[in-house]
C-alpha cells in the first residue's frame, strides 16, 4: 500500500475518530464480525469509566457504546504489559454494570456487557490469537447447562445465564501470523499492521480504509498521531530491554524509565501522561 494510502492505527482512531456518528459504520463492522451478529451502535457513552484520570489508570476504556439491543460494549486497547490485567478487565466490567443501574432500580435493568480487549503484548501462554470467556452454570455431575426460569410481566420465561452475564474477548494481536482470509482475520490483520486490502468485503473495513486516512487529518492531528506512534515505539524499546515486570515497584520504575526517554525525544507532557499513567508532577520531576 502506498504512503498516500496510509491508514490510521485502530487505537488512535478508537480514542478520537470512531466516537463520531459518521464513523459508526467502522465500529459496527468490527463488532459485527467479532460477535458474529449484526450490531448497530446507538450512541457512544461518556462516563467516569472512559475518561482519562491521571490518578486512576485502571479506570480507562477507549470506547464505551450502547447498541440497539440496549447492551453495553466496552473496547480497550492496551499497547504494553500491565500488572493485574485480568483484574483490570473485571474492574472495568463491574464498574460499567454499576454505572448503568440506579439505586432503587430492579435487577432486570442490569445491562449485558461485552468486554473487548485488544492486546499488543504477551498476556500469557496460549496458541490462539482470539479467546472468548462467558459465564454459564454447568452441572457438576450431569454436565448439563442450567436454564433459569423467571417472570417478566407475569409471563414465565427462560433465560440462559450467558444472556445476562458479561462476555469477554481477548484479541492477542501479536499472535496473529496467518494470511487473512476470513473477515475476522482481515480485521485482526488491520489491528496488527494497519493494512486494509482495497476492495475488502469485510464489514466496516472498506469504510475504515476510506475514512481513516492519515493524510485526511490536519497537520496538527498528524503531528499528534506521529507523537503517539513514536511513544509506542519508545515504550516497546524500553520494555524489551528493562525486564522490569511482576511487582508494583518494578512497574513504576518501568513507567518512569519510559517517561524519561519520551521527555528526551521531546514528546509533550500530555502525551507522556496518557501513555504512562504518571502524573504531570511525576513527569516534570524526572
Amino acid at each position: 500500500m502506498g504512503e498516500d494510502n496510509k491508514i490510521i492505527r485502530f487505537d488512535w482512531a478508537a480514542k478520537r475518530l470512531l466516537r463520531n456518528k459518521a464513523n459508526f459504520g467502522v465500529l459496527e463492522g468490527f463488532l459485527t464480525v467479532l460477535l458474529d451478529e449484526k450490531i448497530t451502535i446507538v450512541e457512544i457513552l461518556e462516563s467516569e469509566g472512559n475518561q482519562i484520570h491521571a490518578d486512576d489508570k485502571f479506570n480507562r476504556v477507549d470506547i464505551k457504546a450502547r447498541n440497539s439491543k440496549d447492551e453495553i460494549v466496552i473496547i480497550e486497547i492496551q499497547n504494553t504489559r500491565e500488572a493485574w490485567y485480568l483484574e483490570r478487565i473485571l474492574y472495568g466490567v463491574a464498574k460499567t454494570i454499576t454505572e448503568h443501574i440506579s439505586l432503587g432500580d430492579k435487577y432486570n435493568t442490569v445491562k449485558k456487557v461485552y468486554s473487548i480487549n485488544i492486546l499488543y503484548f504477551d498476556l500469557g501462554i496460549g496458541l490462539d490469537y482470539l479467546y472468548h470467556g462467558q459465564n454459564s452454570f454447568v452441572g457438576v455431575h450431569t454436565g448439563d447447562k442450567l436454564v433459569i426460569n423467571t417472570r417478566d410481566k407475569d409471563v414465565l420465561v427462560q433465560k440462559k445465564p450467558e444472556e445476562i452475564f458479561p462476555e469477554y474477548f481477548l484479541i492477542r494481536v501479536n499472535e496473529f501470523n496467518k494470511v487473512a482470509v476470513t473477515p475476522l482475520e482481515e480485521w485482526v490483520a488491520y489491528l496488527k499492521d494497519g493494512v486494509i486490502t482495497p476492495g475488502t468485503s469485510a464489514p466496516g473495513l472498506e469504510e475504515a480504509r476510506q475514512k481513516l486516512q492519515y493524510y485526511s487529518m490536519s497537520e496538527e492531528e498528524r503531528h499528534a498521531y506521529d507523537e503517539h506512534i513514536n511513544a509506542i515505539m519508545i515504550q516497546n524499546d524500553v520494555i524489551s530491554t528493562a525486564h522490569l515486570e511482576g511487582c508494583e515497584e518494578g512497574e513504576m520504575k518501568k513507567a518512569k524509565e519510559i517517561a524519561r526517554k519520551m521527555k528526551q525525544t521531546g514528546l509533550s507532557i500530555e502525551m507522556i501522561e496518557d501513555m504512562t499513567g504518571l502524573t504531570k508532577n511525576e513527569i516534570e520531576d524526572l
